[in-house]
């Protein structure tokens, strides 16, 4: 009647010593099987090392190592390739093994089989951020014979230790080769880029961005003497026209004396006269009477000066013409001076073209300087890319040659031994005592459900709540056990008998009534 009402801990005690033996039994059996199961199979052993990643002898800041890279990456290829077919079938010709199906099975078979004993795993998280210490990983192989086992794992460590100066010898020798062959190229660039900006220098030099500022002092200087020299050429061109003025006059006065014509009584006579007309007009307005004398008497000396100087020109033409000269030191020393300041008016005007052509020259460089300017900012900027990238290349190339030579000397980042393979002293497989414990709760179970499978079929009534339970009516009284026992025996049968229905129940006599 379990599955009527709610059970007590009294309830589970007597189902208990009802039902001890549906317990024991399955566990008792169930328990030595498992064991003779574990005593029947093969052992195998299991050989362990510990193999940690050693940080390089020089500060990574220093000499970057050339290992490099996520440590779980490297792990994973290595592990591949050590466990490749090529390198298992070695193992297992070197070690004899399988040589009961060697010939009866495929190599790729048997490789399976050992790939199937290797375990290759990390130890801890592998990344740099570990503050726990290097990073490292275990290698476990299982065998049916211990020395076996260690044998097979000793080679295994080998080969991976092996396999990690290879690997890192490779990738440091590929890098450096890699960074040679890419600083050579970006050396040509470089040097095709230097060429070019050179060749452009050269053709527009003066008109480049640097040389701005100079060609504009230069122009302003330029300017300067241009200005200059045409100052000075004005002052020689009007010394020249007085000196020839000079000449003229002493030719005229030479020419003059020459005739018993001298102009020189009038022209004192009418500096004489300007010179009262100035002290008069200190006094005077020039409407007064005196100055008005003066005035016109200065006029028609001036006006006698210039016929006297008519008549004289055209007897110094008659006396040209009839081949008579005059040249006294006066005149020569004029004519000396006008040679002289020929050659210097001649030699400022060539030296006004040259400064005009060279104002020119730079201006032009001036108009030409933006497009020019453009195109040298494009080249410098494409050389100076350039001359990056080579700097950039040269340093790593320096650096990678570096840890290579740190990878030869075996200072950098490299694989060290913690534990050897270890010699197994004890089966891992299969552990007996695990089997007897899982044997030992496999029967707990299956008598568990046995116990209650029988319990849930029985419908005996053993308390007065299963007949409330049953009956849905109160109980009245309870009828103690009553035990009869006679020495004879009634129409055959024996004469100690219990009541129909009644049954003893420990420390109580309540009525149980079997249906």
């Amino acid at each position: 009647m379990i599955g009527q009402r709610e059970l007590t801990v009294e309830d589970y005690k007597r189902i208990l010593r009802r039902r001890i033996w549906v317990l024991l039994l399955p566990v008792a059996l169930l328990s030595a099987g498992a064991y003779l199961v574990a005593l029947s199979l093969p052992a195998r052993f299991k050989s362990e090392t510990i193999i940690v990643v050693e940080g390089p002898a020089v500060d990574p800041a220093i000499v970057k190592p050339i290992a490099g890279g996520d440590p779980n990456q490297r792990l994973a290829t290595m592990r591949e390739e050590i466990l490749s077919r090529t390198r298992l079938q070695q193992i297992v010709e070197k070690f004899d093994l399988y040589r009961d199906e060697v010939n009866r099975r495929p190599m790729e078979e048997l490789v399976a089989r050992l790939r199937s004993t290797i375990d290759v795993s990390a130890v801890r998280p592998m990344d740099r951020t570990n503050a726990n210490g290097l990073p490292g990983f275990t290698i476990g192989v299982t065998a049916p014979q211990p020395q076996l086992a260690q044998r097979i794992c000793t080679e295994i460590t080998s080969m991976f230790l092996q396999q990690s100066v290879i690997l890192t010898e490779r990738k440091a020798t590929d890098q450096t080769d890699f960074l040679t062959r890419e600083l050579e190229a970006a050396k040509g660039k470089l040097n095709d880029q230097d060429q070019m900006l050179a060749e452009f220098q050269k053709r527009y030099a003066g008109t480049l961005p640097e040389e701005a500022q100079t060609n504009f002092s230069l122009l302003s200087g330029l300017a300067s003497q241009l200005d200059s020299e045409t100052q000075a050429l004005n002052r020689d061109q009007q010394n020249k026209l007085l000196l020839e003025s000079a000449l003229s006059q002493q030719i005229a006065s030479a020419k003059l004396s020459q005739t018993a014509s001298n102009p020189d009584t009038v022209s004192r006579q009418i500096t004489a006269l300007q010179d009262q007309l100035a002290t008069l007009r200190l006094r005077y307005t020039d409407d007064h009477p005196d100055v008005v004398k003066l005035k016109t008497e200065i006029s028609r000396l001036q006006q006698k000066m210039h016929e006297d100087a008519a008549t004289n020109s055209q007897t110094a033409s008659a006396n040209d013409s009839t081949g008579l000269t005059v040249d006294t030191p006066a005149i020569q020393q004029l004519r000396a001076q006008l040679r002289q300041i020929d050659f210097t008016i001649r030699d400022r005007v060539e030296r006004q073209t040259k400064l005009q052509q060279q104002i020119n020259r730079v201006q032009g460089k001036l108009e030409m300087a933006p497009a020019v300017q453009q195109q040298y900012k494009a080249l410098t900027r494409d050389y100076q890319t350039a001359l990056n990238i080579y700097n950039e290349l040269l340093k790593k190339q320096s650096d990678s040659e570096m840890s290579r030579e740190l990878v030869r000397r075996q200072q950098g980042e490299q694989f060290r031994v913690l534990d050897p393979p270890s010699l197994p002293q004890e089966p891992t497989f299969p552990n007996r005592k695990l089997f007897a414990l899982g044997g030992l709760a496999g029967g707990l179970g299956i008598g568990l459900t046995i116990a209650f499978l029988l319990e849930s079929q029985d419908t005996t009534m053993r308390t007065d709540r299963d007949i409330e339970l049953l009956l849905k009516l109160p109980v009245l009284a309870l009828i103690p056990a009553a035990e009869i026992t006679k020495g004879s025996r009634t129409n055959g049968r024996d004469s100690t008998f219990e009541a129909p229905g009644l049954k003893t129940a420990a420390n109580s006599a309540k009525l149980n009534i079997g249906v």
